[in-house]
């Protein structure tokens, strides 16, 4: 397993869990294709470059990457996902992120003082055209610390890495390999979490994509088990909807 790192908040201005003015964050989406960094992983879906946020009262908060300090950075993503990420109370929005010579970052984006502003992020990968596809964001092992999971290079690494939060930033705690959530040219990130009564799981395929994998996190580690169900998207649906 990939020794733990701790890393900084990013640009985070004190411990508000929503911005005081008019409300918190309630959708979001990307906006701005771009051609300047062609990875394509995603089939149709360009890498994009502003961030939009819908609050609740309404108004709408917009972030242009190529406006900030790393302004070669795209999202490349399917969607972003609005989720209290860090546990405070206030909905954030969970990104792809990727920088053009160093790859992807799972990237969280909180609403400060009216702006969206980078929260907190794990590593990139490292390299050029590596990429990360979210699993989702949930308290797996019922301690009350949220944790953020993803797997790495779903189509070479194949690796499940959870994130945990620890003082000063993201800590990783666990990572099991051999599993996967995306194929390249899907236009979809397969699988999620569920419960089903027992505690949360992580619904995955093994790495040759054959079959779903329900996996759960616990203090001991990960464990993993087949479903039974074939990678299809009545077969994720089936999992996600607690069938077996």
């Amino acid at each position: 397993m990939r020794a733990a790192v701790a890393l900084a908040l990013i640009a985070l201005a004190g411990c508000a869990a929503a911005d005081g003015a008019g409300g918190g964050i309630v959708s979001a989406r990307y906006e701005v294709p771009l051609d300047t960094y062609p990875h394509r992983i995603m089939g149709s879906i360009r890498e994009k470059a502003a961030l939009v946020a819908t609050l609740s009262d309404g108004r709408e908060v917009r972030l242009d990457l190529r406006e900030g300090p790393e302004p070669d950075h795209v999202f490349e993503d399917v969607a972003p996902r609005v989720v209290d990420a860090d546990g405070d109370g206030a909905m954030d929005i969970v990104t792809v992120e990727t920088d053009p010579g160093l790859g992807a970052q799972l990237a969280i984006y909180a609403l400060r003082h009216g702006a969206l502003v980078k929260s907190a992020a794990t590593p990139h990968i490292g390299q050029r055209f590596r990429w990360l596809a979210p699993v989702g964001v949930a308290d797996l092992d019922g301690d009350g610390v949220t944790e953020l999971a993803y797997v790495d290079r779903p189509h070479l690494a194949k690796t499940l890495r959870i994130w945990t939060w620890a003082p000063g930033g993201l800590t990783e705690a666990a990572s099991v390999g051999g599993v996967t959530n995306h194929r390249i040219g899907d236009e979809v990130i397969w699988g999620g979490i569920r419960d089903c009564g027992g505690g949360p799981e992580m619904i995955v395929a093994d790495a040759g994509f054959t079959e779903i994998l329900a996996i759960r996190y616990t203090g001991d580690g990960l464990s993993r088990r087949g479903l039974g169900f074939a990678p299809t998207p009545s077969g994720f649906d089936r999992a996600l909807a607690c069938a077996s």
